[in-house]
């Protein structure tokens, strides 16, 4: 397996997408101090030019196999739209990069598949950058599972009202409600309620479907429920309305509610008999630093996959998120065999 050229084991990173994402992630990798920001990729130079000088990044690229090629990046960080993700992912672990990529990991699984493949083949970290799964407040909430008895419901929410729907009332169709990005609620907000959920319990029995298809023929909301056995579990996730709600698994002896599920602050333990324990700690690093650390720690090890984050893990969401779109009529360009 490819490792990094530092001896300091650093592990020198290109950066594709200058957006949102990306500035959070930069910020968080200041508390890592192997990871160190090599290059950075636009597609014009001047966009380039300006995202490096903001950020000190000392190598610029306006082609992406070039950069792939190149001697001066171990790694990848991609934050691109998502019908980008396999392509690109694929791309840079052809020429031996180890990727970090962001969530939602590709289209569907018949990318999410292909790029497990190449990961394989050319034995190189793969990581979806999914990141409550990997904080220290998401591990108490997992570690004390064990302590509220027969698990009968997980319940998950993660609603936020987007202003580009706004734009989309307007006729303006951004990118967030643009199948042909392969955007929409289930892969924006969806997974974050998803994810933890596979972690936690494996692959669902059946899933079950409802949602409102937006005029541009992307989801702007879901309700999903899945069975499995012995209990139920529950998502909801939008982004044309907002909600307070909680996530929680639900016990026989107890119950485990975190405030949220995107960025979990606050986990309480709360027992049938009427007392309840905090087992949260306050986040003492970035909310974004745990994924950068779990990767680094992963290419060090030499290890293709993370044990939480995982390629199995990984392709059971993008499976579940098919299924749902599949129940809702939603299609994205790159489900088209033709997109291969």
């Amino acid at each position: 397996m490819p490792t990094s050229n530092n001896p300091s084991g650093q592990v020198r990173f290109g950066i594709i997408g200058t957006n949102n994402i990306t500035e959070k992630i930069l910020e968080a990798a200041k508390q890592e101090p192997r990871f160190v920001l090599s290059a950075v990729y636009s597609r014009t130079q001047e966009q380039a030019d300006m995202f490096a000088t903001k950020h000190n990044i000392p190598h610029t690229f306006t082609s992406l196999e070039q950069m792939a090629v190149s001697d001066l990046i171990d790694a990848v960080y991609i934050a691109s739209p998502n019908f980008l993700h396999a392509t690109q992912s694929i791309l840079f672990m052809q020429h031996g990069k180890h990727v970090l990529c962001e969530k939602p990991f590709a289209s569907n699984a018949r990318e999410v598949k292909e790029m497990i493949a190449a990961s394989q083949k050319y034995n190189v970290t793969l990581m979806e950058a999914m990141k409550p799964t990997l904080t220290p407040n998401f591990l108490a909430l997992k570690e004390n599972i064990k302590n509220i008895g027969a698990i009968r419901r997980y319940f998950s929410c993660y609603c936020q009202y987007s202003s580009r729907y706004d734009k989309l009332k307007e006729g303006i169709v951004l990118n967030a409600f643009d199948p042909a990005l392969s955007n929409g609620a289930a892969m924006d907000l969806g997974v974050y309620t998803i994810y933890p959920m596979v972690v936690l319990f494996g692959r669902p029995k059946s899933v079950s479907a409802t949602g409102l298809k937006l005029s541009t023929g992307a989801d702007g909301q879901g309700a999903v429920n899945f069975e499995y056995e012995g209990m139920n579990a529950t998502v909801l996730y939008s982004k044309i309305a907002d909600s307070a709600l909680p996530t929680e698994i639900q016990g026989e002896e107890g119950t485990i509610v975190s405030d949220r599920i995107n960025i979990i602050s606050e986990v309480k333990l709360k027992y049938r008999s009427g007392g309840e324990t905090l087992i949260s700690e306050p986040n003492k690093l970035h909310e974004y630093y745990y994924e950068i650390a779990e990767f680094i720690n992963l290419v060090q090890q030499r290890k293709i996959k993370s044990q939480i984050n995982s390629h199995e893990n990984s392709l059971i969401t993008i499976e579940i998120v098919d299924e749902i779109r599949k129940q809702l009529n939603i299609i994205y360009p790159a489900d088209s065999p033709a997109a291969e």
